[in-house]
């Protein structure tokens, strides 16, 4: 039991190093950036009490983060530091 809980372990740590494509990058960003435009929208329809001027400022904001954070993503992907090499 102890033996299988730790093969398991292993094999998740070993899916976990693998590089990531840009696909699922995006869908990442996509997925991260619904979450953050709701909150976004929120924000800035309690502080301005206009939904439409909120619903402006979450459409912005999420084409840019969505760039921002596709960009972010990849270049720490080339990035060594923190990466574990498996035999």
């Amino acid at each position: 039991m102890i033996t299988e809980r730790i093969i398991s372990a292993e094999s998740q740590y070993k899916t976990a190093s693998v590089k990531e494509r840009n696909t699922r990058s995006i869908a990442k960003a996509i997925s991260w950036r619904i979450v953050g435009t709701i909150d976004t929208i929120l924000i800035s329809w309690l502080i301005t009490g206009k939904i439409t001027l909120a619903l402006s400022i979450g459409a912005i904001e999420t084409v840019t983060k969505i760039a921002l954070y596709f960009f972010h993503e990849r270049a720490w992907n080339v990035v060594s530091w923190g990466k574990h090499k498996i035999d």
